[in-house]
């Protein structure tokens, strides 16, 4: 190997940067600085010289470079190690034009094969497929913090190390696809059914039933297309998707698995005939599609003569409940870049992934402003106006993750309010002159604000401001708790008539006897701050309903602790990333040359939009929702187009093949889920409200700290340890040892 010196250092002339390694593939020297720093030719040569080199390595990451590891010695005989290898390549050749062209395929020594390439998508190191019963990965990826052993007699495609060349994003995601399909599922991650109980008789469930009869291709087959019949699974295609594959049925388990989210049925779990009929059929409702299922004659059929019922044990908060998926805030509606940017600075800078989701979200809303609007149907529009209360305990990073991702926007910001104060002093030094004085100097005319976020300032001036700024006004308040308050004490004709208007798009007329009158014809006023959960459960109750103010917040309240110190850096090519994209976002609102442009769904988001108002219609003429929830759903048949809108910005701004005045159906699925989550933080919040309501009733009456813990502990002694502690402004140890002493005082009984 001593001899290929020169081979190698050809390729540290070029973009690419090696290590060394002994003969057992590891470095010999500290590679992981080689992302950003390469060898010099001499350094390299050096190093190679040692008794230990037996070769060289690529480092991934290194100029986006990014290699697919096929692992073939996990199969046991040749024949297996060839048919893997021959599907797998026969699917990458079918979903992607020209793949032998694009990609360069090396052969390892290992029984195992490289396939490398170039993407901006490039990322750290991960498994990708594991087979059932191995531990070790048979298909990963090598990216940032990583490398990969170079054969330099083992191209077997002629396209060599130097003619590795970028794919596009759309090729980058069909072999992610393509080598994710090979994963082994796990049980955990299986929906059959839900546990159910036993029928009589020791009989079969109506989903258990439905299951033996039926295929789950049987299920999906309207929807889906067959463009592969492997030895081990069917490999389909949603009709209408541009992906190549869109999931996998495992023949032997008759399990459905996708990787798409554009369908109802859950990406990345595995689904069981009748766990497909429940999502296709009844949105995922379990209970309601077994009593359908056994409607059609599926299960064993319950005794007639069955003389006692069981008992029902009703949960009185039942009409509080959500999706526990719901509530996990659904970063996948952003576009990779942007998903990346969020994670790094919530691993490196303790940010929180539900804010700064948040963040992002107003953000883009304030630069969409006035210029766009959603045309619904004739008569139907939407400005992307969005108000965000997000609820966090104080020290938990609220302010820092909304100010990062506003950052640029601030920094903006604070640029036009030092050219106004500078602007302002020039003007008032002219002020003072003398007549005389004024005649020999250049005129200077009063200057105007231009600033688009605000914090502290009353109606009057926010609309003096708004008529200098008609692209739109954004209010940050790094506490929500005065400005909310403040709506809920306002009656009719207040300011409280004005947000309404401004959230609507309406035009907004005050008239004070104090002052002439103020006009904004088209309102644009995006809110987004901080809240403690104490405070906003005062506000969220059932006399602060009337006027629908709190059901246009949207609320988001993520369970968090404080982090200790990170003492991990965020790239700084991330943040200039970020500041970049908005820059580009801006520049492309910037080119509609109309205010509040109409732009509209395309035909699949048209048919997803009109199924989500449906079935919201449906829980607002349910008998079983909850009617404190009722007035809050037809806020989210305005909200849902107004999140399209935002992502469809949002991906426009990374693929420029988007069309700006068509919302994709990826953005309007994204724009259903964010409903759907804030939704769940909704009844989230309520619920909080209603256990702490509970607790404040039980203990009413009791004098001491002490007492009103037995109090609480006699009515149930599960009760919330923290919602007690926080009602009665103690620490939770403090009631923990309370309760204790309470135990032992009835030795045990309790």
């Amino acid at each position: 190997m001593k001899e290929l010196v020169g081979y190698f250092l050809k390729y540290l002339e070029q973009d690419f940067s090696l290590t060394v390694v002994d003969d057992k593939k590891a470095s010999i020297c500290k590679w992981t600085e080689l992302q950003t720093n390469k060898l010099t030719k001499e350094e390299f040569t050096k190093i190679y010289s040692s008794p230990k080199a037996a070769g060289a390595a690529l480092i991934t990451g290194y100029d986006n470079l990014e290699v697919v590891d096929v692992d073939l010695k996990v199969f046991s005989t040749t024949p297996e190690k060839e048919e893997f290898w021959n599907t797998l390549l026969s699917l990458l050749r079918e979903a992607i034009y020209d793949f032998d062209k694009i990609f360069s395929i090396y052969k390892t020594k290992n029984a195992g094969y490289h396939i490398l390439y170039k993407t901006k998508r490039c990322q750290p190191s991960q498994k990708l497929a594991k087979l059932e019963n191995h531990t070790q990965a048979v298909i990963e990826t090598k990216g940032k913090k990583g490398y990969v052993i170079m054969y330099p007699d083992g191209c077997v495609n002629g396209i060599e190390y130097k003619d590795i060349q970028y794919i596009n994003d759309k090729d980058w995601n069909s072999l992610m696809l393509i080598c994710k399909s090979f994963d082994y599922i796990i049980e955990d991650n299986i929906i059959v059914q839900p546990k159910q109980t036993k029928t009589h008789n020791n009989g079969i469930t109506p989903l258990d039933d439905f299951n033996s009869q039926n295929k789950v291709w049987d299920v999906i087959n309207e929807e889906f297309t067959i463009v592969k019949n492997l030895s081990d699974r069917l490999v389909l295609k949603r009709i209408g998707s541009e992906n190549f594959l869109s999931g996998s049925i495992f023949k032997e388990s008759d399990i459905l698995y996708l990787f798409t989210t554009s369908t109802i049925y859950p990406a990345e779990k595995g689904l069981s005939a009748a766990a497909a009929y429940a999502y296709k059929y009844h949105n995922g409702d379990f209970n309601k599609a077994a009593k359908d299922l056994y409607n059609q004659g599926f299960g064993s059929r319950l005794e007639k003569e069955y003389k006692e019922k069981e008992k029902i044990i009703i949960n009185e908060n039942i009409d509080y409940e959500y999706n526990n998926e719901d509530i996990i805030f659904p970063i996948d509606v952003f576009p990779l870049q942007f998903k990346n940017f969020i994670l790094q600075c919530n691993e490196r800078l303790d940010t929180v992934i539900d804010y700064a989701g948040c963040s992002l979200l107003w953000a883009v809303s304030l630069i969409i402003g006035n210029s766009l609007q959603v045309k619904v149907k004739n008569g139907w529009y939407e400005v992307p106006v969005v108000w965000f209360s997000l609820v966090g305990n104080p020290g938990i990073g609220k302010t820092p993750s909304i100010r990062l991702m506003l950052a640029p926007l601030i920094k903006e910001n604070n640029k036009k309010i030092k050219e106004y104060i500078e602007k302002k002093k020039e003007y008032d030094a002219y002020e003072k002159l003398t007549k005389a004085e004024k005649e020999k100097h250049i005129d200077v005319e009063p200057p105007q604000k231009k600033q688009n976020i605000v914090d502290d300032i009353t109606m009057e001036a926010l609309i003096d401001l708004h008529e200098n700024v008609p692209h739109g006004i954004g209010i940050f308040k790094d506490e929500l708790a005065g400005w909310l308050k403040d709506m809920n004490k306002y009656r009719a004709g207040s300011d409280l008539e004005a947000w309404l208007s401004s959230w609507s798009g309406a035009s907004i007329n005050i008239n004070r006897m104090t002052r002439p009158g103020s006009f904004v014809e088209k309102p644009f006023m995006p809110v987004i701050g901080g809240i403690q959960p104490g405070i906003l459960n005062t506000l969220y109750s059932e006399d602060k309903k009337d006027n629908g103010f709190m059901d246009r917040m949207l609320i988001s309240f993520p369970e968090n602790i404080v982090p200790l110190y990170n003492d991990k850096e965020i790239d700084y090519q991330a943040i200039e990333w970020y500041d970049m994209v908005l820059k580009r976002m801006i520049n492309i609102i910037d080119n509609v040359e109309e205010d509040r442009k109409k732009v509209t769904f395309c035909t699949n988001a048209k048919k997803m939009w009109i199924k989500k108002f449906n079935e919201i219609s449906d829980k607002q003429n349910s008998e079983d929702e909850n009617e404190y929830f009722k007035s809050m759903y037809p806020k989210q048949k305005s909200y849902i187009p107004r999140f399209a809108l935002i992502l469809h910005i949002i991906h426009c701004s990374v693929n420029p093949d988007y069309d700006i005045a068509v919302i994709s159906e990826q953005a309007m699925d994204g724009a259903i889920r964010l409903s759907d989550y804030f939704v769940a933080h909704a009844k989230k919040i309520k619920l909080d409200t209603k256990v702490t309501e509970d607790l404040g009733n039980v203990v009413i009456g009791h004098n001491s700290i002490f007492e009103k813990v037995k109090a609480a502990y006699n009515n149930d002694n599960e009760f919330n340890r923290s919602k007690l502690a926080d009602l009665l402004s103690v620490s939770r140890m403090t009631i923990i040892r309370y309760v204790n002493e309470i135990k032992d005082a009835h030795e045990g009984k309790y």
